[in-house]
């Protein structure tokens, strides 16, 4: 986890930024704990990386181009050192927020580079960063934000019973888990809404922060007014295709393996994935999506990152990871029917 003295420094290190650049990963989490970090100090800007597994050198140049005075990144498992490189000769401070296990690529600690990871606390723990981030700005009429982010990340947090107390019109009865609030729940709802929204283009992403950073309340998210225009119709238009790529999906079914794959102008492998395992539960699911000689595979299942990285050494320029139970990889399309077979040997034969 990360302690108080760690929760501190890090407020520290916002209040004393007069602009702050945000680097996110592209998702509910990321786009969330930006949210909570800049309407919290009423400044910064958010960047939605979209680079896959590392935030790459190629997005240092969005430091200079905002004038950044300090560097914010959050919930990116991996960076690459030239990024880190490019800033530190500007003398921007780093300061990288996440929960994943990541070896940091040989990046060590300096007066402009600070790592926060509750998995290196003690006791070690993987919150979400929007956990960290509500923890740390502890603004009470944004923990329905908090929340969002946190169910999609699959984790329920313990202000959720707060959550419900103040919008129960937005919550249910029995949610236990993480995935009953994100999949049985308005919250939920919007919060698989904010995960369409950004795949738009990045203009759009880029409207859509500045929509969701004046936000009052829940209810106004997909309010029918003209500032969100194109997030309400690129929702509506994902969630139609979304259904029936995921009925396709769930057909795919055999045995104790899902494994469903599919190509378009839109990945939607992640969002396919997680609630593929949740109407399955017990089952390892794939969901493969392949575009221009390239396959990205989300997989989920019990131990399934143990599972991947005995998959990983048979296959040429493979990588991935994640967490324990839900994992993602990109291969060379030419061998996924290779991926495919071993791991249908994996799963039937219980080594899984």
């Amino acid at each position: 986890m990360l302690s108080e003295s760690a929760c501190q420094e890090i407020r520290d290190h916002l209040l004393r930024s007069q602009n702050p650049v945000f680097y996110y990963d592209n998702d509910a989490d990321g786009l969330c704990s930006f949210l909570l970090f800049s309407r919290f100090l009423g400044r910064g800007k958010g960047v939605a990386v979209r680079s896959y597994p590392d935030l790459n050198a190629s997005y240092a140049r969005k430091a200079r181009e905002l004038g950044a005075d300090a560097v914010f990144i959050l919930d990116k498992p991996l960076l690459d050192p030239a990024f880190i490189a490019a800033l530190r000769e500007l003398t921007i401070p780093i300061i990288w927020i996440d929960h994943h296990e990541n070896t940091n690529n040989g990046l060590i600690e300096d007066e402009y580079f600070t790592i926060y990871n509750p998995l290196l606390g003690k006791p070690s723990s993987s919150e979400p960063v929007t956990y960290w981030a509500q923890r740390i700005c502890n603004r009470s009429e944004d923990i329905w934000i908090a929340v969002m982010g946190c169910i999609a990340d699959h984790y329920l947090p313990d202000f959720a019973s707060v959550f419900a107390k103040q919008h129960p019109e937005l919550w249910a009865q029995n949610i236990q888990k993480p995935f009953d609030a994100y999949y049985r729940t308005e919250i939920g709802n919007l919060a698989r809404a904010l995960n369409f929204g950004l795949k738009d283009s990045a203009t759009h992403v880029v409207a859509l922060q500045k929509y969701l950073l004046m936000c009052s309340a829940p209810s106004v998210v997909l309010a029918d007014v003209p500032e969100n225009a194109s997030f309400r119709s690129l929702y509506e238009r994902l969630s139609t295709r979304y259904r029936l790529l995921f009925e396709k999906a769930i057909l795919c079914k055999k045995d104790a393996l899902i494994f469903f794959s599919y190509g378009g102008a839109t990945s939607m492998s992640s969002e396919l994935s997680n609630e593929l395992a949740y109407r399955s539960p017990g089952c390892f699911v794939a969901v493969a999506y392949t575009n221009a000689g390239v396959t990205n595979i989300s997989l989920r299942g019990n131990n399934v990152k143990a599972l991947l990285e005995r998959i990983l050494p048979s296959l040429t320029s493979a990588h991935g990871g994640g967490h324990q139970d839900a994992v993602g990889a990109r291969i060379k399309s030419s061998e996924l029917d290779t991926f495919y077979t071993i791991l249908r040997e994996e799963v039937t034969h219980g080594r899984a």
